[in-house]
């Protein structure tokens, strides 16, 4: 084990994690490229540093989604309708952490021909990070846009309602940032996804003011109040602003899921509610976008204008000479690279969980990968 000041935590060399989520995923059907896939979306959350969205969620979210049929692991997505620049996806319950890369890959493609691709889907499932997904059209020079509403789950409440209509919706968008590393912004549209809420719970941490409420809208920082039904998650800016939180996560329902025709939040069944989560994330709806500047100005002015724009964001001078000036996304990668080098930090908890999945598939699972 590896000691920090503030917690213990076991290193893992990334290249064994993804080995054992592929195994993992390959016992419950699916294909091994996929499977493959799969643990690369799943696994950049423990490699970026937003270990909330990853291999925390193998037992607690993925495989049981599996397990009870609600993801189909040999599912084929059905392209129902097709007008080049933009395409209409039934992805039949796939599972979303190989299909939405599936989906985004489509919508580069289009773009190299059009300018613009649009990938529209309906009957997804959990994808993970919307930034690793995003993250590729950047990869390929491109602008990437990922929105995604949580199917017919309702996890927070409209500004005034007393019940909840809409889940986490998060939102990315990622751009090629020249010799740096790309811009990905990547966030839910409530203040913090529930994934954070659950993280802290887990180890006892208590949370900042203004992640939770309870029903008289006077803060709660006990992390676990959440589960028990006794606050409600808050939207980005809501200490501040009425709408702006709520007005994005509307807004990300309208592109991920009145575009594709896929399961709403704000259904008629949601008013029955009693303010607690409601529904189940089933049929979610998702947006992946990619445009290509490239095909309307050139790739080499493009690229240049690129690494100005975030290289003058870099070259700010900082309030705290000890604390640089830095952009979304740039944070993720030196993690990344980080965490490549010198092993995946995993909790000693969640450690143990995937030794023992590890053993009952005869895989080796190091106990401690080393360094910092």
């Amino acid at each position: 084990m590896t000691a920090t000041s503030e917690t213990t935590e076991v290193r893992v060399p990334y290249d064994q994690l993804l080995d054992l989520v592929t195994a993992a995923f390959v016992t419950r059907g699916l294909p091994r490229t996929r499977a493959r896939q799969a643990s690369e979306a799943l696994c950049y959350g423990d490699l970026a540093g937003a270990s909330s969205h990853g291999a925390v969620n193998l037992t607690r979210l993925y495989l049981p989604l599996l397990d009870e049929g609600r993801a189909d692991p040999a599912a084929s997505p059905v392209v129902l309708a097709d007008h080049g620049a933009a395409v209409l996806v039934d992805a039949r319950r796939a599972l979303g952490l190989w299909q939405a890369g599936d989906a985004m890959d489509l919508a580069i493609e289009r773009a190299a021909r059009h300018g613009v691709g649009l990938v529209s889907v309906r009957e997804g499932t959990h994808f993970g990070c919307a930034g690793h997904h995003a993250r590729r059209a950047a990869e390929q020079g491109m602008v990437g846009l990922v929105a995604s509403n949580c199917g017919r789950q309702r996890i927070a409440r409209p500004p005034g309602g007393r019940v909840a209509l809409l889940g986490t919706n998060p939102l990315s968008v990622a751009a090629p940032a020249g010799a740096h590393p790309p811009f990905v912004l990547d966030m839910s549209t409530t203040e913090v996804p529930t994934g954070r809420v659950r993280a802290a719970a887990r180890v006892g941490r208590q949370i900042p003011p203004g992640w939770l409420a309870d029903d008289g809208g006077r803060p709660v920082t006990d992390p676990a109040a959440f589960d028990r039904g006794e606050a409600h998650l808050l939207w980005l800016g809501a200490m501040g602003s009425t709408f702006k939180g709520f007005g994005l996560g509307l807004m990300v329902e309208v592109l991920s899921a009145l575009v594709a025709g896929s399961g709403f939040g704000p259904a008629t069944e949601a008013l029955s509610g009693d303010g607690r989560p409601s529904g189940r994330d089933d049929d979610i709806g998702m947006l992946m976008v990619a445009i290509a500047p490239a095909l309307l100005r050139g790739p080499e002015a493009v690229t240049g204008d690129a690494e100005q724009l975030f290289g003058t964001v870099l070259a700010c001078p900082p309030t705290d000479g000890n604390t640089p000036v830095r952009y979304p996304g740039w944070p993720e990668a030196e993690r990344a690279r980080h965490h490549r080098e010198h092993g995946v930090p995993l909790e000693p908890g969640l450690h143990a969980e995937l030794a023992g999945l590890a053993a009952s598939l005869g895989l080796e699972f190091p106990v401690d990968g080393g360094g910092r």
